[in-house]
This record gives structure tokens, C-alpha cells and sequence, in this order.
């Protein structure tokens, strides 16, 4: 499909469903839990791209506008990570609270890569396109991984 024709996906009421324009009463099954997320995913992805200063459509939409958007999450994380200069740097359990930043968790990060990736395709993005798939989106993810593990005292190669 064409990049230009990736959609948001559309909400609609509950057990109803569109076809050919008009909308059908016919009580679909419920989104799984998996798929209820990865819509949401793809609704947040969406309006972090409108909200950007020029607004950036989802067909124009690159890795970099990606691993912009991975960083913005942090603010919405729990994850401690220990800064190098910090004195719990490398302590799995510190004994005190510290000033060090909440990031997502590497796990919650790629899971949501997972999940974009697939909506993206779904949504009519080509699978050579898919930023979400760029190896530079797999570096960040690595190099988070590393970090959260060495702020924590972990063995990670």
C-alpha cells in the first residue's frame, strides 16, 4: 500500500462495526487486551506526531520521528536509573531515595515497538518503510537495556 494511506486507527461505538460507509449494529468480539493496546499505542503515536511544531504526518513519519518519541515516554516512567556520578550507581537495592531520572523500562519500550510495528503495517505502512522496525530503533532499545542494567549493578553484554 501506498505510505501516504496510513490511517489512524478509527473508534468506534461499541458493537458496531463500518462497512462500505455506513455503520452495522452486529456485536463484533471484543479487541483483546493485545489488540485494545496496540490501537491506543497507535492513537498515542499519532497525536504525538500532531502535536509536533510543524505537525508530521503519520506518511512522513521517519525513525527519527521515533526515537524522538521514545524519550518523551520517559516522563511517564518508573524505572530508576542511576546516573555514573551518583553514589547508588550500580547498587541493585539502594538504601535511599536518590535524584537520579525514571525512565520506561527496556521491557515496556519493546514490547510497545512490537506492537507500533505491527500497527503500523496494519494501518497500511509498507514493511520496508516501518520506522519502527529501523535497526536504529533496536540500538536505542539495546543501549537502554545496558543502562538500566549497569545503573543497577547488573552483568550485561
Amino acid at each position: 500500500m501506498n505510505p501516504s494511506t496510513i490511517v489512524m486507527a478509527k473508534e468506534l461505538p461499541a458493537g458496531s462495526s463500518q462497512c462500505g460507509g455506513e455503520q452495522l449494529q452486529n456485536n463484533p468480539a471484543p479487541l483483546s487486551r493485545y489488540e485494545s493496546q496496540k490501537r491506543r499505542d497507535w492513537n498515542t503515536f499519532g497525536q504525538y506526531l500532531k502535536n509536533q511544531r510543524p505537525s508530521v504526518a503519520l506518511s512522513q513519519c521517519n525513525c527519527n520521528h521515533v526515537l524522538e518519541f521514545l524519550p518523551y515516554l520517559d516522563q511517564f516512567g518508573k524505572t530508576k536509573v542511576h546516573l555514573h556520578g551518583c553514589v547508588f550507581f550500580g547498587q541493585p537495592d539502594p538504601p535511599a531515595p536518590c535524584t537520579c531520572p525514571l525512565r520506561q523500562a527496556w521491557g515496556s519500550l519493546d514490547a510497545l515497538i512490537g506492537r507500533l510495528r505491527a500497527a503500523y503495517e496494519e494501518n497500511g505502512g509498507s514493511p520496508e518503510n516501518n520506522p519502527f522496525g529501523n535497526g536504529a530503533i533496536r540500538l536505542y532499545l539495546r543501549e537502554l537495556n545496558m543502562d538500566i542494567g549497569w545503573s543497577h549493578g547488573s552483568d550485561v553484554s
